[in-house]
């Protein structure tokens, strides 16, 4: 069994596996698309950061003396909010490339193809689009009750943790998402399987948004993350799938 640090340096380790003969040409299209939004998103983060901080920590409030052990806590729920803006827009652009490469980077691995995993990327285009938009839907549902968390004061620690949880799971179902889809898993099943790891889930999370917040690195984030989600599926489910 992988252990859950493992599961966490997951994302970070495949980088170099992007690169090697056969991987090359399917990471170029992601890369850019990630490379474009990533920029947009940076600037729109560093911009509105100071704001986000006055108000969450405002200096006339009594929790504003433990400004040293919450400040962590309210950057970590930040930055999960600007990726989760990123990571939403990279994907619906990109996700007929991912689930390609998520294919690939299998074979790679295993030598062998998933089943039916031969279609052209236009065929990828109409299911990828429908699946992210799925996963928006998800998301969102849950995510508009913590932000309401967020922003009741006295509670808003409560839901700064919860978001950030919530963050680490929505990025590990985001990105398993496409080596899962290769085996016909339907969103339901989906998050059935990863329930069952919910600990790996959350380390492969926190290691995917480690890996957004490392300066040049992160550019090319979004298909290590796909590697990495790939390789997590072969270790925790495949024998399942």
């Amino acid at each position: 069994m992988i252990s859950l640090f493992d599961s966490f340096l997951l994302p970070l380790r495949s980088l170099g596996l992007l690169f090697t003969p056969g991987l090359r040409r399917y990471v170029f299209l992601p890369l850019l698309v990630n490379v474009l939004i990533f920029g947009f998103t940076a600037w729109l983060g560093a911009h509105y950061f100071a704001q986000f901080i006055q108000w969450a920590l405002p200096a006339d409030s009594w929790w504003h003396y433990l400004e040293w052990l919450l400040w962590p806590l309210f950057v970590a729920a930040y930055l999960l909010l600007a990726f989760y803006g990123f990571t939403i827009v990279a994907n619906l652009v990109a996700s007929p490339f991912n689930g390609i490469l998520a294919a690939r980077v299998e074979e790679k691995l295993t030598g062998r193809l998933p089943p039916d995993s031969d279609t052209g990327l236009m065929a990828e285009i109409g299911p990828a689009v429908a699946g992210e938009l799925g996963k928006l839907w998800y998301f969102a549902k849950r995510a508009v009750p913590v932000l309401i968390l967020m922003v009741i004061p006295g509670v808003n620690v409560i839901g700064s943790l919860l978001w950030v949880l919530l963050g680490f799971w929505f990025l590990s179902l985001e990105y398993l998402d496409y080596p899962m889809a290769n085996h016909h898993l339907h969103p339901a099943e989906q998050r059935k399987r990863l329930k069952e790891h919910t600990l790996h889930a959350w380390a492969f999370g926190a290691g995917a948004n480690l890996l957004m917040m490392i300066p040049a690195v992160n550019l090319a984030a979004m298909p290590a993350t796909v590697a990495g989600a790939t390789r997590l599926w072969l270790k925790l489910f495949s024998e399942k799938g």
